[in-house]
C-alpha cells in the first residue's frame, strides 16, 4: 500500500538487530572531558597568566615609569599611591588614574619623543 508520501519520504522499517548492552558512563563523558581540556589549555591559562603579568607589573609601577592607560594615555607617572597614580601626560597637566587602568609599561624616553 503505497502513498503518495512514500515517494518524498521513504518508509522506516524495524529490523532485527542484536541487543546492545549498556555503553561505559566513562566513554559518554569522555567527549566533554577532552573539551574542558582543549579550552583549559586555550582559553583558561592563557588569560590567567596574562592576568597574573599584568597584577605583578601594576605593583611594580614607580615614580617615573612611562605608561599607557586601558585609554589610550601616554604619560610619566610622577606620584604613586596605594590605589591612585598620577601621570603627567603634557607641561602643567597631570591626571590621578587608577592602578590597575594602566595597560602597559612603555620602554623610557617614549614620552619624550611622542
Amino acid at each position: 500500500m503505497e502513498t503518495l508520501l512514500d515517494f518524498f519520504i521513504s518508509p522506516a522499517w524495524a529490523q532485527d538487530a542484536p541487543a546492545a548492552g549498556q555503553p561505559d558512563p566513562l566513554m559518554s563523558f569522555l567527549p566533554l572531558i577532552l573539551i574542558f581540556v582543549v579550552f583549559w589549555f586555550l582559553l583558561i591559562r592563557p588569560q590567567q597568566k596574562k592576568v597574573k603579568e599584568h597584577k605583578a607589573m601594576v605593583e611594580a609601577l614607580g615614580k617615573g615609569d612611562e605608561v599607557v592607560t586601558n585609554g589610550g594615555v601616554l604619560g610619566k607617572i610622577t606620584e604613586v599611591g596605594d590605589n591612585f597614580v598620577t601621570v603627567k601626560i603634557a607641561d602643567n597637566v597631570e591626571i590621578k588614574i587608577q592602578r590597575h587602568a594602566v595597560a602597559s609599561l612603555m620602554p623610557k624616553g617614549t614620552f619624550k619623543d611622542a
